[in-house]
Formats: C-alpha cells, sequence, structure tokens
C-alpha cells in the first residue's frame, strides 16, 4: 500500500484530532435525556447549516463531497427544516431550530389532465357537478407571494374564476334558488372561436330568516400546525367567525393532535368569552389522530342536531392525517355516510409545505361542503365574515349543469375547468349521484371555448366520419341548451331550471361582452397559462394584464386589484424560475 506524503499524512492526523476534541466537548455539553430537558433549539440563523440551492421543488437527499446535505429550490430555503453539522454527519432533524415547526415540499395535489376539444356530432353533451370552492386561488396566490411559480396541479380554473363575485342577475325565490346569465363572445386568445360563458346566482337568505346554525369546530392541534400561518392563524379565523354567529346558533370544539378530545361541549354562540377563552388556550403538538377528531366531531353535531337547522362540522387543518384512519377512500366513505345523516363537513386548509390538498377537497366533495383556503387575516375576512352566510348557508345540494351544443352551429366545444367535477351523461337524471352545494348569495361560472361550424378546428375529419347532421329547423338560431338539477337543502327531490343559449347572448367583439364575462374569462386565461398553457395560443402575462385591467370595473374589496399584482407575480416567478434552469 503506498505511504502518504508526509505534509499531508500530518494534516489529517491534525484535523480528526480537533474534530474528536470539538465532539468531545459537544458531547460532553449535552445534558443526559434521563436527568434533564432538552434545551430549546437555537434559531435557525444561528446554525451552521449546509444548504444548497438548486431548482428542484421540495426537498431532496443528495451527496455533497461524501457529507449528507438538505437541497432545497431557492423558494424554500428561507422555510424549510435545515440538516446541521453535529460533528460527525449531517442529517435532517425532525423538528427545524426555531420556536415554529416547519415543513416543506410534501404539499400534496390531485394533477389532472386539462380538458381537451371535443366534436359535437361525436358528443354533443358535457355534464358537471357545480363547485364553489376557491381554495386553488388562495394557495396560488400563497405561492406567488413567494415569487414560486405554483405547481400545474394546484391551479383548478374554475376556483381561480370563482374567487370572485360577478354581478349576475339575483334570484326570485328560494324554491327557484338560481338565475342564470348567458354571454357568447369572441375568444381573446383563439382567433375564429368563441368563449360561452354561463354565470349562476344563488338566492341570497336574510340575516333575519336564516336557520340556525349548530356547528362544530374540528381543529387540528398536531405538531405540524405549529406555525404562524397555521394554527394562530386558526384562532384569528375562528373568533372572526364566531362575530357571524347570535344566541341561536351553537359552537362545540373537537382537538386532534395524537389523540383527539372535546374542548368545548355544544355551547350558544351568544358565550363568546367562554368560546374565545377555549379557542386561546389551543396549542400544537403530537401527531395527527385526524380520522378520530372526525369521529368525534360528527358525534357531537349529531347530538346537537336540529332537524331545521343547518349541521355542520368545520374542519381546519393542513390535512397532514398520520393516526388513525389514514385512507383516503375510507375517511371519504365515513363523511359520506354522514353526510346522508344531515350533517355536512366544511374545509379551511392552512398553511404550506405539508398542506394536502388532495384529501381536503375529497372530504369537501363528499361532505357537501365547499373547501378555501386560508392564507391571510384578509383570506379570513373574506370567506368567514363577509361570505359568511354564503360559506355556512347552502341554498341548494347535488347542483349540476348539462349543456347540450346544437352540432348545426358548433363544431367543437372544450368546457375551461371542472377537471375533478366531471360526471356522465346519465348522472345528471340520477338523484342517487352526489354533487356540489351551493350556498347563500354565491355566484358559480363555467366557460365553454367553442368552435362555430365553419371554424378553424382543432380536431380534424376521420376519413370514414359520417357527415354532420342537418340542423332541425329553427334550431340553427340556437348554439346550445343549459340545464340545471338542483335539490333544495332538506329535500331528496331534485328539480330543473332551463336556459337556451341563443343569438341574443352573442356579442360581435370581445371588447362590447360585459365587463364581468370579460374579467371572468382573463381569470381563466391565466389559470390555464399557469397549467402549462396548451390551449391559450399566443396568450401572455401581458395580455392578462391588459384584459384584466380593462374590465376590473367596480372593486370594493379590492380582489381584482389584486389579482393585477398576482399577474405581475408571475411574470417575475416565471423569470426567476427560467434563470434557474
Amino acid at each position: 500500500m503506498p505511504r502518504l506524503p508526509q505534509a499531508l499524512a500530518t494534516g489529517l492526523v491534525l484535523a480528526l484530532v480537533a474534530a474528536c476534541t470539538d465532539s468531545d466537548k459537544h458531547l460532553a455539553a449535552m445534558p443526559d435525556p434521563a436527568a434533564a430537558p432538552v434545551p430549546e433549539a437555537k434559531p435557525a440563523q444561528e446554525a451552521q447549516d449546509i444548504v444548497v440551492t438548486g431548482s428542484s421543488r421540495g426537498i431532496t437527499s443528495q451527496q455533497v463531497s461524501g457529507t449528507p446535505v438538505t437541497v432545497l429550490s431557492s423558494a424554500s430555503v428561507a422555510s424549510a427544516p435545515m440538516a446541521r453539522t453535529r460533528g460527525y454527519v449531517a442529517q435532517p432533524e425532525p423538528r427545524p431550530a426555531s420556536p415554529y415547526y416547519r415543513d416543506t415540499g410534501r404539499d400534496k395535489f390531485t394533477a389532472t389532465q386539462q380538458n381537451a376539444f371535443k366534436i359535437v356530432r361525436e358528443e354533443p353533451v358535457s355534464t358537471f357537478s357545480l363547485d364553489v370552492d376557491t381554495a386553488s386561488y388562495s394557495f396560488v396566490r400563497a405561492s406567488l407571494n413567494q415569487n414560486v411559480l405554483p405547481q400545474p396541479a394546484a391551479v383548478r380554473t374554475e376556483e381561480m374564476v370563482n374567487y370572485f363575485p360577478y354581478d349576475y342577475a339575483p334570484a326570485r325565490t328560494a324554491e327557484q334558488p338560481f338565475s342564470t346569465s348567458v354571454a357568447v363572445f369572441p375568444s381573446p386568445w383563439s382567433p375564429g372561436r368563441k368563449l360561452v360563458r354561463i354565470g349562476v346566482k344563488g338566492y341570497e337568505i336574510q340575516r333575519a330568516t336564516r336557520p340556525r346554525a349548530n356547528l362544530v369546530f374540528l381543529i387540528d392541534t398536531s405538531g405540524s400546525m405549529n406555525e404562524p400561518s397555521k394554527l394562530p392563524l386558526v384562532k384569528r379565523s375562528l373568533a372572526m367567525l364566531l362575530d357571524q354567529l347570535d344566541g341561536k346558533d351553537s359552537v362545540a370544539i373537537v382537538t386532534y393532535a395524537g389523540q383527539a378530545g372535546t374542548a368545548l361541549e355544544p355551547t350558544p354562540a351568544s358565550s363568546k368569552d367562554r368560546i374565545l377563552a377555549v379557542i386561546d388556550r389551543l396549542g400544537a403538538g403530537g401527531s395527527t389522530a385526524g380520522a378520530e377528531g372526525i369521529r368525534q366531531a360528527y358525534a357531537l353535531a349529531e347530538q346537537n342536531f336540529d332537524p331545521k337547522g343547518v349541521n355542520r362540522v368545520i374542519l381546519a387543518t393542513d390535512g397532514d392525517f398520520n393516526v388513525g384512519i389514514t385512507s383516503d377512500n375510507e375517511l371519504k366513505g365515513y363523511v359520506e355516510r354522514e353526510r346522508g345523516k344531515g350533517v355536512f363537513l366544511s374545509v379551511l386548509g392552512f398553511g404550506m409545505g405539508n398542506y394536502n390538498d388532495a384529501l381536503m377537497q375529497a372530504l369537501a366533495q363528499n361532505g357537501n361542503g365547499a373547501a378555501a383556503y386560508i392564507d391571510t387575516i384578509g383570506e379570513a375576512r373574506k370567506t368567514l365574515v363577509d361570505e359568511a352566510t354564503s360559506t355556512l348557508f347552502p341554498i341548494a345540494k347535488d347542483v349540476k349543469i348539462q349543456v347540450e351544443f346544437n352540432p348545426g352551429a358548433v363544431s367543437e366545444y372544450r368546457l375551461i375547468g371542472y377537471e375533478t367535477r366531471m360526471l356522465n351523461r346519465d348522472d345528471f337524471d340520477n338523484d342517487k349521484v352526489d354533487a356540489g352545494d351551493v350556498g347563500s348569495g354565491q355566484t358559480v361560472t363555467a366557460i365553454y371555448e367553442v368552435t362555430p361550424v365553419g371554424g378553424p378546428r382543432a380536431i380534424g375529419d376521420l376519413r370514414y366520419a359520417e357527415p354532420a347532421p342537418a340542423a332541425a329547423a329553427g334550431q340553427t338560431a340556437e348554439l346550445g341548451f343549459v340545464k340545471i338539477r338542483y335539490k333544495l337543502p332538506k329535500s331528496d327531490t331534485s328539480r330543473l331550471i332551463t336556459t337556451p343559449i341563443d343569438r341574443e347572448t352573442m356579442f360581435a367583439r370581445f371588447e362590447d361582452a360585459p365587463r364581468d364575462a370579460r374579467f371572468a374569462a382573463t381569470v381563466a386565461g391565466f389559470a390555464e397559462l399557469l397549467r402549462g398553457g396548451r390551449y391559450n395560443g399566443r396568450l401572455s402575462f401581458d395580455d392578462v394584464l391588459g384584459m384584466a385591467s380593462a374590465a376590473r370595473g367596480e372593486d370594493d374589496f379590492g380582489y381584482r386589484s389584486e389579482f393585477l399584482q398576482l399577474v405581475r407575480a408571475a411574470k417575475t416567478a416565471r423569470s426567476m424560475a427560467a434563470l434557474e434552469q
């Protein structure tokens, strides 16, 4: 075996001696775990951390010069837990070196393909469940506010569009709780094609006549909630919601971490001080026995069940269930069975880095409730104060839309968004098929992109295809026909509302279309760009800015102005991502 040079051998010996000395000092200074509690970790900025930034999202483990290190995306460095050198190896810690738990790179979303064009003469009918969730918009905003483009799976176009209120004609009665507004206008990104905007407005329940609310707050107090954007924000959010309730309403609180327990039995909402005191005492720590928490919450709701009121569990969590039932299908099945008893479930998601959106969406959809994502106190105010009645009080359940296109006027169509809400054609008339719920005063928007007969086709003809059938007499004036099927909250029998898509709804220029229709189309175009822009032609972020500015209109709450800032943030984030590649 060859001998090392004298100088190199001497250097290695000195380095080993120094390392052993430092290690001995470190070990000697460590308290005996059996004799004393572990001291609080130092702040993250004081640690000697090895961090390598890279273009990959989330956390991975790699070897650099034989030393294990943590590799983070540049966007994750500020918030991710660090790997520390201990004098012998660098290993990721189960807890970060800060007063708060931080987790990065484990957000879970369900990936879906964008809806493709369909040929009208082969498949003239489009059916889907109405969706009023807005969680995607808030999560996209939280990502862009960190100068990071959201992962495409996090962008659900319909939730981006439905985040905004629109000035549709109000519904007239609670018995027929929807109005329908239709507009047809040229596509701003595909010359020769048109957009069909279908706007639905729900009946608005007056505060004096709204039903009693029997609410159970189900609060995740596990260790993963120990971040400023999680449990502290949950407390402030629920306190704001409490201000929207009155003496006839009741509130109970169930918490869950390693175990679940009842923190507050059903209590009149007028006892605000007592309820707030329980909320204020909540702390985070332990694993996440979410399934047991859900069981206890439903039990409390059923204990205080009001057959004439609204009985609802409100789950506040980052979605990290790791104790008890953790299978999505088992949880969905349980929530679905409870829904049949008249207790609904709404979900408020909090935090980034460990957010399980896929589970939150599944629970809300099967629990006859909406899913919202709370990233700021402003979003909490929007969801739980400004829109409290729509969040808590449904006006209809199992709401489905079916659109039939006229092959004499339309050759192709595609539904923009709603990929996770698609239904079979025969599901529309089947009252046993579950669908979405709509709350008091909510607006819901759906947008189709269509190719008129003779326009630029996305799909060519087959060699042996039969020629398109001639339109029936008098039908060429209609592009299509809209049907909405719904059940009243306490009914199991559906009702039907219909609206034609006729020439009276058409506008010759994009600029002539209703302002709300143009703004909704602009938001849809932006969302599709974030998803990859497969069907957006040459649409750019600058185009989105121009269209949104022209269609901003009245903006009492500043939501549309904020949207313009998000588009600018997306431009910056895309430039930064290009530099990392």
